[in-house]
């Protein structure tokens, strides 16, 4: 093996090389050197220079892949989950004093109304109180807000906003509602510029009305 390793070396700095850890585009032409340096012998040449290094420590294993969540059964979570927008404050919310004598009520329907369209208009009105849209902090003014068939909301916090608490933070007196036929209450809910109401609270009386029919026409319109 010394002869061996010996000739081998020659060859090597002959073709301009040093060592026997050349890159790896250059293992073609090594291979051939060594088999023209020692003839028969340059196949045990070729393995031991293909062998690793003794006592070289093995290339380390990639670190394992991380799970995702949902993979394992886990809920995702939400990075973009939005705030409880009506979350109650350590001190509560502050309610706007109402002023003694308002008064709040539905000019139309009347209770008990008999109505042939599903097309209603429902006109509000109010005495010793006046009208200002939302964000409005003006003593002794709020804004309209229509419940359908629904009972009052908790009177210390901001009303929903959906299908059976009906806003008009415009400062609209009037509007028209679309419902089936059937039985149907309303009721109006005054609110400060925060959707909350008043203390006392301002509210109308309950009324009930009947839809049975289905005409087009907007049935109230004065």
């Amino acid at each position: 093996m010394g002869e061996l390793h010996r000739l081998t070396m020659l060859s090597l700095e002959a073709e301009g090389f040093r060592g026997c850890c050349a890159p790896g585009w250059r293992t073609a032409r090594m291979v051939r050197m060594i088999r023209r340096a020692a003839g028969p012998s340059g196949a045990l040449a070729i393995a031991l220079l293909a062998a690793p290094a003794f006592g070289q420590e093995p290339a380390a294993a990639p670190p394992p892949a991380q799970e995702h969540p949902a993979a394992a059964g886990q809920a995702a979570p939400d990075a973009h989950a939005a705030p409880d927008a009506h979350a109650v404050p350590a001190g509560g919310f502050k309610r706007t004093p109402a002023p003694a004598g308002a008064y709040v009520y539905i000019g139309w329907p009347n209770d008990g109304e008999v109505i042939h369209s599903t097309h209603i208009h429902v006109w509000f009105g109010t005495r010793n109180f006046g009208v200002a849209p939302a964000g409005t902090y003006k003593p002794n003014t709020g804004h309209h807000h229509l419940l359908v068939d629904t009972d009052l909301p908790p009177m210390d916090q901001p009303i929903p906003n959906d299908k059976h608490h009906l806003h008009f933070g415009l400062g609209q007196t009037e509007t028209v509602i679309e419902l089936p036929p059937g039985t149907h209450t309303l009721q109006l809910l005054m609110a400060d510029g925060d959707h909350i109401p008043h203390d006392p609270p301002l509210m109308s009386k309950k009324i009930t009305i009947h839809v049975v029919g289905t005409e087009s026409r907007v049935a109230g319109t004065r």
